[in-house]
């Protein structure tokens, strides 16, 4: 069957079209939040952070969450996902809220990092839960199209939440008042993602087969962690596929945390190409353009190629791409380098999701795919330590530049030798 055919097999389910209107609602919402919070914590005059205090927050607040997320993950295989995706977006909602008020009375701090990163990694679980859901709505066959074009299409409703966000910021100005406007904004989105998602039965996104009447105690929830584990250490495909994309958003965090250092204190203004939080926006919408291509041409090369072999190639030529393009350092290198790497980073996450769903049981799948954003949130924390330990503050580290690139590279590699030993059915069955 064509690309268009799965496409189109995949859209007619209505169960997929609510589900997916939900994810592009609620990623367009995080695209607003996150551009009030960076430019809040980071390009606001009145709030000078350092990379070194984002990073204590970011280790501070986000590993206790990695701890405590993959048991989230075994209450996603517990409770009914319709319901969590309606609760997290609600909870979502009522967090920003919060943060706007925080921003507009000045608060800094541990006290203001811990309610913006809460809400983080709300959104993190509320992801989990979508991935979780998807194979509830679409047919087995249909998978690699429908992953490619919800988290693309979701990180694309970021990226233009996110733009828009600094669109208005460049109109109504950079200061405390205008940040906590934008914040509570992300509130809309939110709240109408809810909605959609009530269009659900209480049991139509899962989990199937278990026991949801009672409730879990803590050794219960860690007895189910235990199953989860063990349930992906003996399905090598799906453990390399998660090890693998942990070294790649390793890579990729210290990468985006350095362009962001550059674009804040290296960089200045050169006609189109713009420095500051205007230029990070057009960083944005080059990974965004990178993400929609990827969501085209992953499924045809996927089909093709495998889903062991396409992401592979794709960490090769980000090696390549990271070191050509970096090492001039100069905006508009930065920006093509932003739009590839953004295809392979979506093209990678595309073909890891398609793969876990595939090898991972329904009554599991939940937790594993927490413990993936448990990786996600891990991976973010050392790659924020690593910027604010060992580079400068403007960012500008040739050096950097020159590992990242071979930490690309040897990730390729390692993949496709350790998983075309795993994999020989997944090249066929992804079609």
């Amino acid at each position: 069957m064509p690309r268009q055919g799965h496409l189109l097999a995949a859209l007619a389910q209505q169960g997929f079209r609510r589900l997916y209107a939900a994810r592009l609602l609620g990623q367009f919402g995080d695209g607003v939040f996150q551009a009030s919070l960076a430019g809040a914590v980071l390009f606001n005059p009145e709030r000078q952070a350092h990379a070194a205090d984002v990073a204590a927050a970011f280790a501070a607040l986000l590993i206790p969450y990695s701890l405590v997320g993959p048991f989230a993950g075994v209450l996603l295989d517990r409770w009914r996902r319709q319901r969590v995706l309606l609760v997290a977006n609600v909870l979502r909602a009522f967090g920003v809220l919060i943060i706007g008020a925080e921003i507009l009375g000045g608060l800094h701090g541990q006290p203001f990092y811990a309610s913006a990163l809460v809400v983080i990694s709300v959104n993190r679980f509320y992801l989990s839960a979508l991935s979780a859901s998807l194979p509830h709505v679409v047919d087995m066959r249909e998978l690699v199209t429908a992953n490619a074009l919800s988290t693309t299409s979701g990180a694309v409703a970021t990226a233009i939440g996110g733009v828009g966000a600094i669109g208005v910021r460049t109109l109504i100005g950079g200061s405390d008042a205008s940040y906590a406007a934008i914040a509570i904004a992300a509130a809309v989105p939110y709240l109408l993602a809810a909605a959609v998602v009530r269009g659900f039965g209480g049991d139509d996104l899962g989990p199937d087969d278990v026991e949801r009447s009672r409730r879990e105690t803590v050794a219960e929830v860690a007895r189910g962690l235990v199953a989860g584990g063990r349930h992906v250490r003996a399905r090598k495909a799906a453990l390399y596929a998660l090890v693998t994309i942990g070294v790649h958003r390793l890579a990729y965090g210290v990468s985006t945390i350095c362009t962001l250092l550059l674009y804040r204190n290296y960089f200045r203004d050169d006609g189109f190409f713009r420095a500051g939080l205007t230029g990070l926006g057009q960083i944005v919408g080059a990974v965004a353009i990178g993400g929609g291509l990827a969501a085209v041409l992953t499924p045809v090369a996927s089909r093709r190629l495998g889903l062991v072999r396409w992401p592979a190639l794709l960490l090769l030529g980000s090696g390549l791409v990271e070191v050509a393009l970096g090492l001039p350092f100069t905006l508009p290198s930065f920006l093509v380098a932003a739009l590839v790497l953004g295809f392979a980073a979506q093209g990678i996450k595309i073909c890891v999701d398609t793969l876990v769903q595939q090898q991972i049981e329904d009554e599991f799948r939940g937790r594993v795919f927490s413990l993936y954003d448990s990786v996600f949130n891990l991976t973010l924390v050392a790659a924020a330590w690593l910027t604010a330990l060992v580079l400068p503050e403007d960012g500008y580290s040739p050096a950097a530049v020159i590992i990242i690139g071979v930490v690309y590279v040897g990730a390729g590699l390692g993949y496709l030798r350790l998983g075309e030993r795993v994999n020989p059915v997944v090249r066929h069955t992804s079609a």
